[in-house]
């Protein structure tokens, strides 16, 4: 048994594939995958079906987790509005929590997943570039619900905590929806097919303002260095690529990769715009070999039509995690090349043509 037992929540998704495979390949760590659904993480990992807005199925389910030292917080339960999503998704907090503090006596820390929404984005310009310590927008806003929780579980107790706030996570994963990499990838095939320049569907001011990324594999490197580093104890960590970008500076790189030429900036709406696209995407996915993938498996476009919308800058500090130590930085042009490649290599999205 390694020394360190990873117990990871929602492992399905984007940022828990990310961290599962970040572990397996650091070594040193027993890896339990927590999940609703069935898992397909691969050898080495420890699959825990649970539902954790259920307190006695996570009881149930967890209790024998008597060896776990780190838990890694991933999960998140949608709901149509904010305040819908403070209930459930501090309960499922709550529930893995106190179950394994009764359950595992080696526990040594646990990390929350968070985001720029805790600086409210999702409402409109705020201050930039954001500091953790900068003032709360009036909630409800589910991140103060969890943190406040687990600030104050964790005080005068053995373990404890951190937290995270990435912005704009690219990678992939099947059945997360709200997924920049894949709304760009699969908006990016449909015009290649339909013989378009890859225009930019959002603003001209979203295509100009100031923009951060977060590859999801830095993140998952970002997420075991904070949680086994004792400067990032009981403390929050703006955490992304490391560099400030606009689209409009990487939109040509991008057309290349998909082997387009870069067009202007025009808006569509890609909710409507999209809607009738699943029978061109059908024919794609026999033309090319793809993945036997529906666009609402791959692709939530109301995200998309946001997030390539906001006209104002978003920008976070990460002033705060080098002071403790983090250094990596990534640019977003080589970050989306590898990542689109890979989706490319994966038979998720057509190859690029041959030159």
């Amino acid at each position: 048994m390694a020394s360190r037992i990873a117990v990871v929540a929602g492992a399905l998704g984007i940022v828990g594939r990310a961290l599962v495979a970040q572990l397996r390949a650091s070594g040193g760590w027993d890896i339990v995958a927590l999940s609703r659904r069935a898992l397909e993480l691969g050898p080495g990992v420890r699959q825990v079906q649970v539902d954790l807005l259920d307190a006695q199925d996570s009881r149930r389910a967890l209790r024998e987790l008597v060896a776990a030292t780190h838990v890694f917080y991933c999960a998140y339960s949608p709901r149509p509005t904010a305040g819908e999503e403070v209930e459930p998704n501090l309960a499922m907090v709550v529930n893995l929590v106190e179950t394994l503090e009764a359950a595992a006596p080696r526990l040594a820390h646990v990390q929350l997943m968070q985001g720029s929404k805790w600086y409210g984005n999702q409402l409109g310009p705020y201050r930039t570039p954001a500091r953790e310590d900068d003032e709360r927008h009036m909630p409800p806003n589910f991140y103060y619900d969890q943190q406040d929780w687990l600030a104050a579980r964790q005080r005068g107790r053995r373990w404890s905590w951190s937290a995270l706030r990435p912005h704009c996570i690219c990678g992939f994963s099947v059945g997360s929806p709200m997924n920049h990499l894949a709304a760009l990838s699969v908006y990016a095939s449909v015009s290649r097919e339909l013989g378009l320049p890859l225009r930019f569907p959002g603003n001209p001011q979203a295509f100009a303002a100031l923009y951060q990324f977060t590859d999801a594999r830095l993140l998952a490197r970002a997420m075991e260095w904070a949680a086994t580093t004792t400067a990032c104890e009981n403390e929050a960590f703006n955490m992304t690529n490391g560099e400030p970008e606009r689209w409009k500076n990487i939109w040509p790189a991008i057309a290349r990769t998909f082997g387009m030429e870069p067009g202007d900036v025009q808006q569509v709406n890609l909710v409507s715009t999209m809607r009738d696209k699943e029978p061109l995407w059908s024919r794609m996915r026999e033309k090319y070999g793809l993945q036997p993938l529906t666009l609402d498996q791959l692709v939530n476009w109301s995200f998309a039509d946001w997030a390539y919308s906001a006209p104002y800058d978003q920008v976070s500090s990460l002033a705060k995690a080098r002071r403790a130590g983090w250094n990596e930085v990534l640019d977003a042009s080589a970050m989306f090349g590898d990542l689109i490649g890979g989706l490319m290599m994966q038979r998720v999205i057509p190859p690029a043509p041959a030159n």
